[in-house]
């Protein structure tokens, strides 16, 4: 009996995985065109994204180019060691953590306002003008942002002229310590806020408008209806959206902070990936960049994971 019954479990099995295989295969020539799509998206991550991946053995280990990875000295956790207990540790770690707070706080909810008064805007005209503007400044270079603000916060600049006409000393503010994360953060937010505001009215324009209708029969404002109508329906876009930029707490792009601090303002200015940049780039320490930048991928993995256990736990919307 007990062989009859493994039989049976094996067939199944086996029937199971013919099905299964029938139908990826049905699948696959009924959207042919569809897979053949998707093959050089695939591609592209795999050879760009999956494949450097290897290079995180140089981690641990004590990589010299000339001898390559494989036969340079393995040292195990010793450039993560001296990493935590460096001198930089605290203020690289305090630094990332505090732009990207203020990222989060002030920048996360600045295009869902924007996606929300231009839902209210009843010109056409008006609403994709405003769009248009606040879109453009995406599509410019790190390099030009770095120069328009250089431009505008420095001695001879915009923004000194309008100090010194209401009675404030000039100086360079980017020689200020105090003064670059609300520079920075304010680029950003500038820079940013019109592209991300195309996610919230892509939201925006999937909620039913009989609720609108509903609202209106019950005496709801704008307001009331923003609150208890347009927010909730936007509200898993906004979840998932949160969950992401809380798992790249830890992240931090290079190029226009090293484009606009310098050594007077490191103590707030200089975070995990310029110094990853200084130290692997410039200093050509390969295997203790690539430590820093480990522990780095991390923690941001660490994070994202706790966001997607407490969105799941608070409410319906998660990753996964």
């Amino acid at each position: 009996m007990a062989e009859l019954s493994k039989t049976v479990k094996l067939e199944k099995t086996k029937h199971k995985k013919t099905t299964i295989r029938a139908k990826i295969a049905e699948d696959f020539k009924k959207h042919r065109t569809i897979y053949i799509m998707v093959i050089p998206v695939l591609l592209y991550y795999l050879i760009f994204h999956y494949g450097p991946m290897f290079g995180i053995v140089i981690a641990f280990k004590d990589y010299r180019p000339g001898r390559g990875i494989w036969g340079s000295d393995w040292v195990g956790m010793k450039h993560f060691i001296d990493f935590l207990t460096s001198q930089y540790f605290w203020r690289l770690v305090k630094n990332t953590l505090f732009i990207n707070f203020y990222n989060l706080l002030i920048g996360f909810p600045a295009p869902i306002i924007l996606a929300l008064l231009l839902n209210e805007v009843r010109s056409r005209k008006f609403k994709r003008t405003v769009q248009t503007v606040t879109y453009m400044p995406h599509f410019i270079s790190a390099v030009v942002v770095a120069g328009i603000i250089v431009d505008l916060v420095g001695t001879d600049g915009l923004i000194n002229d309008l100090l010194a006409f209401i009675g404030f000393q000039r100086k360079n503010l980017l020689a200020v310590s105090a003064l670059f994360r609300p520079i920075f953060v304010g680029s950003n937010i500038w820079q940013n806020i019109g592209w991300g505001t195309i996610i919230y009215l892509a939201a925006l324009s999937g909620i039913n408008p009989n609720l609108y209708e509903a609202a209106d029969i019950d005496g709801a404002g704008r307001f009331k209806k923003i609150w208890h109508v347009t927010l909730p329906g936007i509200a898993p876009t906004i979840t998932i959206l949160l969950i992401m930029r809380i798992g790249r707490m830890m992240h931090l792009g290079w190029e226009k902070i090293i484009l606009l601090y310098n050594p007077i303002i490191y103590d707030t200015a200089d975070v995990i990936s310029t110094f990853v940049y200084r130290r692997g780039l410039e200093e050509a320490d390969f295997s203790y960049s690539t430590a820093v930048g480990l522990f780095n991928a991390i923690i941001n993995f660490s994070l994202l994971i706790m966001a997607n256990k407490v969105s799941k736990k608070l409410s319906e919307t998660s990753l996964w």
